[in-house]
Parts: structure tokens; sequence; C-alpha cells
């Protein structure tokens, strides 16, 4: 049997917005045929599942985070800079009309429990995220744009927390206003912290 022709990437994002609509276990075979323009026979010649279809979606997704990510701290100079272009691309994302979730918290509440590869797959993701952060960090203090003092790990932690309750605190359709005075907030933490 010869390989599906399509998009694959096209395919992933599409697959990427159902399973964050409607998380993984309520997604049917069908609502992936419609969003992505697939049969169910190429899904599973292409993916071998639903489950490998979600996991090559969160490949993709961590893939294109993470390659956006590096694109925004190559574009800024200071390292602080970055991270508040980072922030403000949240804040966007919070403030959308269609909130979107994360696919790596979502699946990881829903899926990790029952699945423990495909557990291991998300906190290795969620661990690159958060180096990602730490050498943002770490390059801040370096530039002397926060405190020798300032407990970079900490920090990190701080900024990963902060961005999961404004994702949050977005289903509950706040004001630009809040989010940018929360982002702000956060922003000013950083800069201002020495332990």
């Amino acid at each position: 049997m010869r390989n599906a022709e399509f998009d694959r990437e096209q395919v992933l994002n599409a697959a990427m917005a159902v399973f964050i609509e409607k998380g993984y276990g309520k997604t049917s075979v069908q609502d992936l045929k419609a969003a992505t323009g697939l049969h169910p026979g190429s899904i599973y010649c292409a993916f071998d599942n639903k489950r490998g279809l979600l996991i090559a979606a969160l490949e993709h997704y961590a893939s294109a985070r993470h390659s956006s990510f590096n694109q925004l701290c190559q574009q800024h100079d200071s390292a602080l800079g970055a991270l508040e272009a980072y922030i403000n691309d949240v804040v966007k994302e919070c403030e959308g009309q269609e909130i979107k979730g994360c696919l790596l918290q979502k699946s990881m509440a829903e899926v990790s429990a029952q699945d423990e590869e495909v557990e291991a797959i998300i906190s290795q993701m969620f661990k690159q995220w958060q180096q990602d952060l730490l050498q943002l960090l770490e390059r801040a203090q370096t530039q002397g744009e926060i405190s020798s003092k300032a407990d970079c790990q900490a920090l990190n932690d701080f900024i990963i927390m902060s961005i999961y309750g404004m994702r949050s605190l977005s289903h509950t359709k706040p004001t630009r206003a809040v989010l940018t005075s929360l982002s702000a907030q956060v922003l000013s933490h950083v800069r201002h912290s020495e332990q």
C-alpha cells in the first residue's frame, strides 16, 4: 500500500486544533477526518492510529513553539526584550476570540496518567521549554539586565506558573488591560528580583 500524499504540516496543525478544542478522549476519527481532510485509512496508514497522530501533533507543536521562541530570542539583543516579546505573544493568544490552550498541558492532564510513553514524551517537551526559558534568564543575568543575585531557576518557575495562570484566566475572557497588567507584573518581578 503506498503512502497517502498530503501536506503533513497542514494535517498536524488541523489535528492540533481539534485535540486542543475537544481533548484527546472526545476527539473521534471522524473529527480528525473532517479537520484534516484525510480519510481514516490515510490517518491509519500515516500515523498508525489516533494516538500516533496525537504524538505526531505534540512533536510538531513542541518543535514549532521551540523554533518560534528561538527566532524571537534572535530578534532581540536584550534578553529581557525577548522575554517581554514572548510574554506579549502569550497575552495575544489569551485574548484571541478562540482561546488557544496549550496542547502539552491539555494532553498531560488528560492522557499521561493512562499512557506512560505519552507522559514521557510530554515531560521531555516541558523540560525543553523550561530549559529554553532558563537559558534566556541566564542570558539576561549575564547581560546585567537582572541582578547577579537573582535565582534564575526560581524566576523560571515563576514565569511558567504565571503563563499557565494567564492561560487559565483567559477562559474567563478578561479584558486586555487585565492581561497586560499581569504581564507587566511578571516582567517587573523578573527585573527587580534579587533573591
